[in-house]
């Protein structure tokens, strides 16, 4: 039996409910469902719709469903379209006529949104948590480099020098930007829709504000209209998740780089790779990969459910049903692509004595204009290529440079030169590890325990 059988004579045609169900996905709200229910429920009773016999009734009944669905043990019916469909048919059944009294005063319209809000609230919380615990690995990590130092890379080709503890936290604080949107689109979306009925709100004495309370919010809402179809949160959470999926491919595509023969800067742990079927002597990066391949799947969801909005009117339609899948999506394979990276960079092994380079700027320090400097090092470089003369040779040789340039070119020395603050050298590098060690601590404590 449909919420609407009063309405619509017959029964609604198979194709129909084939087209339109959502059971299949949308059991991932079952606890925030109840827990709505509950919140609805008491404040039917605070507002003299139901007495306190009903109420404990309800509430009885809602526990109930919460055991069935936990054990597995719930049987669903053809007619469940959605879970929200499917609790309060089960709540009928166990609290008889009381339980049809469970929908008085609220829509699947708010019910929906509700329902929503809470999980997209969790979920981001705990995908929050889970960004801080890559941070710090990629914290550990950095604290382990020491001096260990890489070429670094413009347009893929080898720039200057800097210190791998550097370029780990150059991830770092990407990661802290992702955090902090994560963050915000809580704080926006941290509104409660219960109340505001199909579209309009409700003739009866219900208690938004309470319910707002008892379920968290932070409010309830100011609209009735766009409290049911608002789905802005929905297109910023799915904007985080994308963002931070590119941030976790960009490590992703550095380390299948640098795992590489042709790099070597890396060796993956047996544990965080995988084997070719034809090939023995092969090592590959298949979490790097996904977690570069993931991130295309990230953005679809999000163009996806964008595409789907732009032309809705007010209130809701039936095509914000569309808003669940590519969010349900999105939470989860960002948890994945984070645990999995967190494992791969927590357990691969650098190889210092391939992370080489060296670069130069001594003749912009004794007063020579950088243009004038630059034309002169790129010279000696291309003759040392053309001539294959050393480097070390053409630079001693060189009235401009000599012995004192000579010794710039040892291995490590440039790195140690970059003392600008936020820059690569060790001693800006040490002011920013304390940095980093701070922001963690204080974002752990602004997410707390999801």
């Amino acid at each position: 039996m449909t919420l609407w059988h009063g309405r619509l004579g017959g029964g609604t045609a198979d194709e129909v409910m084939a087209f339109s169900v959502s059971l299949g996905f949308d059991q991932q709200l079952a606890t925030d469902d109840l827990v709505g229910s509950r919140a609805h429920v008491r404040a039917l009773g605070r507002g003299g719709i139901l007495d306190a016999d009903e109420v404990a009734t309800l509430l009885a009944a809602l526990d109930k469903v919460e055991g069935e669905l936990a054990a597995g043990t719930m049987s669903f019916a053809p007619d469940d379209e959605d879970i929200h469909t499917a609790i309060e048919r089960r709540v009928t059944e166990l609290a008889g006529d009381v339980g049809a009294k469970l929908h008085t005063g609220r829509s699947r319209n708010d019910q929906v949104a509700t329902d929503l809000r809470l999980y997209t609230k969790r979920s981001l919380r705990e995908v929050a948590t889970g960004v801080i615990a890559l941070q710090e690995v990629l914290l550990a990590r950095a604290k382990e480099a020491g001096d260990t130092y890489l070429p670094g890379y413009t347009h893929l080709q080898r720039a200057q020098p800097v210190l791998l503890s550097h370029h780990l936290l150059a991830h770092g604080w990407a990661l802290a930007r992702d955090l902090d949107r994560l963050v915000a689109t809580i704080v926006r979306l941290d509104v409660s829709p219960l109340g505001a009925g199909a579209l309009a709100g409700s003739s009866l004495p219900l208690d938004p504000d309470g319910v707002a309370d008892e379920l968290g919010f932070a409010g309830r809402f100011e609209n009735s209209l766009d409290a049911v179809s608002d789905r802005d949160f929905v297109a910023e959470a799915l904007f985080d998740l994308a963002l931070l999926g590119i941030h976790l491919s960009r490590i992703g595509e550095e380390l299948v780089l640098w795992s590489t023969e042709e790099f070597g800067f890396a060796v993956l742990d047996d544990a965080y790779a995988t084997g070719s079927s034809m090939l023995p002597q092969k090592k590959n990066p298949d979490v790097a990969e996904l977690a570069r391949g993931k991130s295309g799947r990230l953005v679809g969801n999000l163009t996806g459910l964008l595409v789907t909005l732009k032309g809705l009117p007010l209130s809701y339609n039936r095509d914000l049903q569309e808003d669940k899948e590519p969010l349900f999506d999105s939470v989860a394979q960002a948890q994945l692509a984070l645990s999995a990276l967190g494992g791969l960079l927590a357990t691969v092994s650098f190889d210092g004595g391939r992370m080489q380079a060296a670069a130069d700027e001594w003749l912009v320090e004794q007063g020579t204009p950088f243009r004038q400097a630059h034309a002169i090092v790129g010279g000696l470089v291309r003759d040392s290529l053309e001539r294959h003369v050393p480097l070390a040779e053409l630079v001693e040789a060189h009235p401009a440079l000599g012995t004192e340039a000579v010794a710039l070119l040892e291995p490590g020395v440039a790195v140690t030169r970059r003392t600008t603050p936020g820059g690569a050298g060790p001693i800006p590098v040490k002011v920013q590890l304390e940095r980093f060690v701070h922001r963690v601590e204080s974002d752990r404590n602004r997410i707390g325990t999801p």
